[in-house]
Formats: structure tokens, sequence, C-alpha cells
């Protein structure tokens, strides 16, 4: 049972029950196989629950003591845990919790190392480009045309970039390097600023007089022709 923090909802419709989840804990809560329950806003009673946790552990496990390090406060609250917390009658279900886990949840538990791989990752908020690219980092992703001037969210991982736009979402291998271009195939493209014969094929450089060559005679006028047309406009 959770409250409505971003760090764990962004947006919920109350009438249709709709969550957009922080993806994030959202991940790592599938990781460990926990169903999410949240409270309703403006109505704290319905978090009750959660809160007597806390206060139960302040009263019964702290109160009227002191410890002289973190080492000696989680070495007693171990302690607590298994003599005391675990071994009571729980005031709701009316069970021991030791009997209760080994009864009916130890069964249910999955080795965390038979589970996938956690997506541990950055979150980003990016605009696409007029072009449908979304820039990461310096390097460049595209995206389908629609998502032009559209929001985005970006999952960066250690090698995955994630780049999500409501339902839909778009997987690239996370590139090294700057100022590249990832194509729709994944393979990557540095962006090429050299001049000359060196130049990029295909690629026009900002100035190479053997690329203008190859494209024939450039049209050339005098000053007193774009004289006249501006009287022409003028008048």
């Amino acid at each position: 049972m959770y409250d409505n923090p971003r760090t764990i909802v962004l947006a919920k419709d109350e009438a249709t029950g709709e969550v957009e989840w922080n993806r994030r804990f959202k991940d790592r809560m599938d990781f460990y196989g926990v169903e999410i329950k949240l409270c309703r806003y403006y109505r704290a009673q319905t978090k009750g629950k959660v809160e007597s946790g806390v206060k139960y552990v302040k009263r019964n496990a702290l109160a009227g003591r002191r410890f002289e390090s973190l080492h000696e406060l989680n070495a007693w609250l171990t302690r607590w845990s298994l003599t005391i917390a675990d071994e009571r009658v729980h005031g709701t279900t009316h069970e021991i919790p030791r009997e209760r886990f080994e009864r009916d949840e130890r069964i249910k538990m999955i080795a965390v190392d038979r589970r996938p791989p956690s997506r541990d990752c950055r979150m980003l908020r990016r605009q696409v480009a007029a072009d449908g690219y979304v820039t990461i980092e310096t390097n460049r992703y595209p995206v389908p045309y629609e998502w032009c001037r559209a929001e985005v969210e970006v999952q960066l991982s250690e090698t995955e970039v994630r780049i999500v736009h409501g339902e839909r979402s778009l997987e690239y291998e996370r590139i090294g390097g700057k100022h590249r271009v990832v194509h729709w195939n994944g393979a990557p493209r540095r962006l090429e600023r050299s001049v000359g014969p060196e130049s990029t094929a295909g690629d026009p450089p900002q100035y190479d007089p053997s690329w203008l060559a190859s494209i024939g005679s450039v049209s050339a006028r005098t000053l007193d022709a774009y004289a006249a047309a501006a009287g022409e406009v003028a008048r």
C-alpha cells in the first residue's frame, strides 16, 4: 500500500483507475513480484495500516533505548524482529507472523538469482526535433515522424537507450562517442564536418571547390540585375 508521490505515481485517474507509474519504481516492484496498491486522494484512513507499522517499530523496538553505533542498532532490530515482532499475535490477521509466513508466503517466493535482471536506468525527458530525432548525450536517435515536437521519456541504462511515447517504445543499443547518428538499422554514423576531398560521399561540405565543379556551372548575375529586381519590387 503506497501513497501517491511522483517517485511512485506520475498520474492517476480516479474515475477509471488508470495509473501512469514512475517506471523505475514499477520495474523494481515487478522484479520482486510485488503487487502495488495505492491510497485514495485525500483519504488518510486508507493508509493507516502502513503508518501504524512505523508507529509500532518506534514505540516497541526503539522507545527508551540508546545505541552506541549503527551496527548495534541494526543488531538489536534483527533480534527484535525475530524474537518479538514475528512471534506476537498480529492485531489484524490474529495470527503469528512467522507461522503465516511459513504456511502461505515462503512457497510463493522466488530466488532473486532466478529473476530477470532489473532495468537500472536514468529517466530523462526530451523533446523530439522537427527532423524526427532525439538528442541524448550529443548522439541522435530516430523516432517515428509522427512523434515530432512531442515530449518523450528516455530510459538510459548502461547498455540500452529506450525511448517511450505513450504506449509505444523503441530500443537502441547505447553507443559511445560524441555527435553520432543512429539509423533505423542501429548502425551509428559519425557526423562529418570535414571539407575537401575527405568529405563523406553524397554530403556536400561547407565549402569544397571539387564538389562545386562536379555539379556543373553555376548561374552568375551582375549586381545591376539585383538592383533592377529591387527597383521592380519597390514600384
